[in-house]
């Protein structure tokens, strides 16, 4: 079995407030500060040979639900999305077959646990592995803590945790289910926020997933911010 990853020693602290709540899932994908932009790009367009959602690194996303009685609980890598700021609310979508999807809708609750980059060994390993024929916090080396206010297990190496609760869910033919969850609580450990409970993305190793390569990617540099070209800086999300 692999060695599991320690946990950081700092302080987890809890939000309860919408707008706190809020600005952790939804300021996560900011950029670190650096140089300028690059030049746009300039060459003639082309079709792909096949038509796919291409998008740069979107968030990388550990959840986690209760299993069946007397089965693991689950771990599962999803496709996630910001569905509004305020209140807080976010979509995941999972496939017809994902054990993930049926264990969603027996419970009505998860965790979002967003995963550092010293982390993504374990992160494909949960990927990679399915949870009806092995327990993935065992098989990743990742340890299972307990949420605050939903009913549903943690990852605790994450340095943020969203807890949802299940508000709307929608079939997409002819594959998936999306779920819409309202953020009942967020937790961070310390260091990953400010005292004004924004992002600190320089200080924290956050990563994304592409569309279009299947390649993991830290964040990168800053480029701007949400409002800079009406001379805002108060918009996180």
């Amino acid at each position: 079995m692999k060695k599991k990853t320690s946990i950081p020693v700092w302080p987890r602290r809890r939000f309860l407030e919408s707008g706190s709540a809020a600005a952790a899932i939804g300021a996560v994908w900011g950029c670190t500060p650096g140089t300028s932009p690059s030049a746009p790009l300039a060459g003639p367009r082309r079709s792909l040979a096949a038509p796919g959602p291409m998008l740069p690194p979107v968030p990388a996303i550990l959840l986690t639900v209760n299993g069946r009685p007397g089965d693991p609980d689950e771990i599962s890598v999803l496709w996630t999305f910001v569905v509004n700021g305020d209140p807080p609310q976010i979509g995941v979508s999972a496939g017809f077959e994902h054990q993930a999807r049926e264990l969603l809708e027996l419970h009505d609750e998860f965790v979002l646990n967003v995963p550092l980059a010293s982390m993504v060994e374990a992160f494909d390993t949960v990927d990679m592995n399915s949870g009806s024929v092995a327990d993935k916090f065992e098989l990743s080396g990742l340890t299972r803590g307990a949420a605050t206010v939903v009913d549903a297990p943690t990852v605790e190496e994450s340095p943020i945790h969203c807890e949802c609760r299940i508000i709307d869910s929608l079939a997409v033919p002819p594959v998936r289910k999306l779920f819409i969850a309202e953020v009942m609580a967020t937790t961070v450990i310390a260091g990953a926020v400010d005292d004004g409970d924004r992002l600190i993305v320089p200080d924290v190793d956050f990563f994304g997933m592409t569309a279009g390569s299947g390649e993991l990617y830290t964040m990168g540099r800053r480029v701007g911010n949400i409002g800079m070209t009406v001379g805002r800086t108060d918009i996180k999300y």
